[in-house]
């Protein structure tokens, strides 16, 4: 067993883990922190990702060893239970942006992280490339891109962003 101590949606955590126990496994299983989903295990679907130290990473290939000394914050970390939604949650529900919801935390901390990299007027093309890490199984993207595009401009206004 592997002691970790990290910070996680702004609560310290420790714990002992196999050192083989992926980020995932960790958050929703240890923590009940089930808003980050498993919806491959290759890192191809993105319904795993979370940020660790402010950066969007796949928890399904990350060991939480790794996260170590670190700060994860998971979709359940973005608003805090009977506050307003972040900005970026808040442009999914506005804008129609999910369908089943299976991708969205995933899509919604792959958002937060592209307009923290790129900026609050990222244009819709540069949105689809940047998406290429994460899946949708239901919708054809045009009201997730949507979605971010306004969450972007939302995000500039907010001091949740």
């Amino acid at each position: 067993m592997a002691k970790i101590s990290l910070i996680v949606n702004g609560n310290p955590v420790t714990a002992n883990v196999d050192p083989r126990t992926l980020l995932v496994q960790f958050l929703r299983e240890n923590l009940r922190l089930t808003g980050t989903h498993v919806g491959c295990d290759t890192s191809q679907c993105g319904a795993c990702v979370v940020h660790l130290d402010g950066k969007a990473v796949k928890s399904c290939t990350t060991l939480a060893v790794m996260a170590d000394g670190h700060e994860v914050k998971t979709i359940e970390g973005l608003a805090a239970d009977g506050a307003p939604l972040h900005p970026m949650q808040e442009a999914f529900r506005e804008h129609h942006g999910l369908q089943c919801g299976f991708c969205t935390p995933g899509m919604i901390m792959t958002a937060i992280d592209i307009v923290h990299r790129k900026g609050h007027e990222v244009d819709d093309h540069t949105i689809r490339e940047e998406l290429e890490g994460n899946l949708c199984r239901c919708t054809g993207y045009q009201n997730i891109v949507t979605s971010i595009s306004a969450g972007a401009k939302a995000m500039a206004k907010s001091d949740l962003a």
